[in-house]
């Protein structure tokens, strides 16, 4: 078996990309997702792309899967029912919450607070307490955890959540309980908050290990599913599922903690970018993923993926890693249409992927974004998407023909605005993560990926004034990608809440060893062999009594000294960089201390090309077509991407194809191919 494989189920396309382990070709393939049974869509994917292979399942030996199950049933609400056992006292925990301003002051005038994702009714208190230094104060009362529980599961609830205060210093009654569902019900999902997360904030651990827990019984038949498919068609490799953090981890450890890969589809595009950066030697990027959707940008600082510690999803955010992602609703299938005041609007409705754009011919009417790319020729006439969606230009038209009506201009000039609308949008997005910051685009890369993300880098890139947009062999697939660059790896956090004044290094050193052995025994236990392990140390740092945290790493031989003030010169640099000020006189704090195990898999490998050329790329010319540019139409050549060798340059305007998405080079620029196969795009 030479053959590894990842597939990233999206809300239109389900992408699906091969790596041949011995000669490092790489090919992908699109179909649309299937929304009603997602599985279903990745093993047609599958198969597609094994067809265009000339393998089967049979020669598959990695398989990397990114999905979108578990976002769903949180932004849907559509998980299990879930109970929660709390410590008495404490049963509103949830409808406390935190408090945030949805966007301007008058949100809060149409704001509809939710209901908990445990109902009230279905929350108990037991009497139990843990002190804050981890002291029992009032023992485990098991006979009330039975009683709940029995009370429980006669009223409905499907999987059940246990959150007791302080477990994150001392969770044997969490522990305990546990053992007692089990003990009653084996077959009742359950999980606790300590194994969520050992840091302190009762509101975010408990709404965490409840969210898990709601979502675990479909994830579980999902995963179960799933692997049935797979093996039925005799795949006979190892199976990974992609985390938020851009990890990888087992379909078990997945069944244990589901939480854990709730926004597994955006990191892996961050992953692959920041491999990529690595390997062609651009380490500072900004990624620019633009689907049918909606759009995720991100910054990578010394070829490293941004990780967050909290995800949110609709109004809720969960303690959970993940890649540090800021999306909008701008995508390929964005609707454009004009407000009553007479504005053009674009996005954030989308067409998705039933019944999608005017141009797809599956009875979608509305004008997208997709749709004016095919109005202007940005998607040339005869070009079909994954190489078998052909594009209807007169339904395109029709459709933003409506616009265009109501604007009183042509629709070629319509179908323009349309672009610049959504361009503009998704370049504030890239300000938030770069400008909003304290960094300079001019400083950053621009990699370019997604199914539309190569025909918009370049106007992008112009407006954000990056010094380069790379555009990777195969973007359409670009997370796909990402998932085979991934590691296995876990997070292992634990709170700490001592100035680094006061902390001798020597009594750092002893927290972060043991969880440094909880780590191992985690990746012991996912497969990984010894030389394959590595283990990144973070230090959760603040000013004393705030609660502005910046994570800053460190390594073990750097804990040496009478103190820890050695973190305080790097959280300094980061809090000043981001909030222009510093406190001098006020201790540092570290919150939290983390360990991050990583497993090394070695799923993809960038080939560097030997088969050079010069810089003369007529021979990869198809054809011209007449393509509209800054309200004229001008004849471009189009390019087959296939045919583009290192050293090749083309000169703007042109268009160059390829199954997975077309990229757009503006008059005034050029892309250059590198000796990895990418499009550099700079101004000529």
């Amino acid at each position: 078996m030479a053959y590894n494989v990842a597939v990233d189920v999206g809300g239109t396309f389900t992408d699906v990309l091969i790596f041949d382990q011995q000669s490092g070709e790489l090919t992908e393939g699109k179909v649309l997702s299937t929304p009603d049974d997602p599985s279903r869509g990745v093993v047609e994917g599958i198969e597609t792309v094994c067809r265009k292979v000339g393998i089967s399942f049979e020669d598959l030996n990695l398989l990397f899967h990114g999905t979108t199950v578990v976002t769903n049933m949180i932004l849907t609400n559509t998980g299990s029912r879930v109970g929660l056992l709390t410590t008495k006292g404490h049963e509103q925990i949830l409808l406390l919450a935190r408090a945030w301003t949805p966007g301007p002051l008058y949100g809060w005038m149409s704001l509809q607070k939710p209901d908990p994702p445990a109902d009230p009714t279905d929350t108990v208190g037991i009497n139990e307490r843990i002190g804050p230094d981890g002291g029992v104060l009032v023992p485990l009362d098991e006979g009330e955890v039975r009683e709940a529980v029995e009370r429980l599961v006669g009223r409905g609830v499907e999987s059940l959540a246990i959150g007791f205060l302080n477990s994150y210093v001392n969770p044997a009654h969490e522990r305990r309980a546990r053992e007692i569902v089990r003990e009653m019900y084996p077959d009742l999902s359950v999980s606790i908050s300590a194994d969520i997360g050992q840091e302190y904030g009762e509101y975010e651990r408990t709404l965490t290990t409840v969210v898990n827990t709601a979502v675990q019984p479909r994830t579980m038949l999902y995963m179960r599913n799933f692997e049935r498919s797979i093996r039925e068609r005799r795949f006979g490799g190892a199976l990974s599922i992609v985390r938020s953090d851009g990890g990888a981890m087992s379909t078990e450890a997945v069944a244990e903690s589901p939480i854990q890969i709730a926004l597994s589809g955006p990191s892996g595009g961050v992953t692959g970018s920041a491999y990529l950066a690595r390997e062609i030697g651009i380490k500072d990027i900004l990624t620019f993923d633009m689907g049918g959707t909606s759009t995720d940008v991100s910054l990578c600082l010394n070829g490293e993926t941004p990780v967050r510690r909290d995800i949110r999803l609709g109004y809720f955010q969960f303690k959970s890693p993940a890649v540090d992602v800021h999306s909008v609703g701008a995508g390929g299938g964005s609707i454009a249409f004009v407000s009553a005041s007479g504005a053009l609007q674009v996005g954030p409705a989308s067409a998705g992927a039933d019944p999608g754009p005017a141009a797809y011919g599956r009875g979608g009417e509305e004008p997208t974004v997709t749709d004016a790319n095919v109005v202007l020729h940005r998607i040339p006439p005869g070009v079909a998407l994954g190489g078998t969606l052909e594009m209807d230009e007169e339904a395109a038209r029709r459709a933003v023909g409506k616009v265009a009506e109501r604007l009183g201009m042509g629709v070629e000039e319509a179908a323009e605005a349309i672009l610049e609308i959504v361009n503009e949008n998704m370049h504030a997005a890239l300000r938030v993560v770069s400008v909003e910051r304290g960094h300079d685009p001019r400083e950053f890369g621009l990699v370019a990926f997604g199914g539309a993300g190569p025909m918009h880098a370049n106007a992008l890139g112009r407006l954000i004034r990056s010094h380069s947009v790379i555009v990777p062999p195969t973007p359409g697939v670009m997370s796909a990608f990402g998932f085979l660059s991934s590691d296995i790896q876990n997070e292992f956090p634990e709170t700490y809440l001592r100035t680094a004044e006061e902390t001798p290094a020597a009594e750092l050193r002893a927290t972060v060893e043991r969880l440094i052995a909880q780590a191992n025994e985690w990746l012991d236990g996912e497969g990984v062999e010894e030389e394959g392990k590595r283990f990144d140390l973070y230090a959760d740092c603040r000013y004393y009594l705030q609660n502005i945290q910046i994570p800053c790493r460190f390594e073990l031989d750097e804990l040496t000294g009478e103190d820890s003030t050695f973190l305080r010169e790097r959280f300094e640099e980061a809090h000043r960089q981001r909030y222009n000020f510093e406190l001098p006189d006020s201790p540092l704090e570290i919150a939290t201390v983390r360990v991050v195990g990583r497993g090394t898999i070695r799923g993809v490998s960038l080939v560097e090309s030997e088969d050079g050329a010069g810089a003369d790329a007529s021979e990869a010319v198809l054809r011209t077509e007449r393509v509209y540019f800054g309200g004229e139409w001008m004849e471009t050549p189009i390019y087959d991407r296939g045919r583009l060798r290192p050293n090749h340059t083309v000169e703007g305007p042109a268009v160059v194809v390829q199954d997975d998405t077309t990229t757009v080079i503006e008059p005034g620029y050029r892309g250059a191919v590198d000796r990895f196969g990418n499009i550099l795009i700079e101004e000529a």
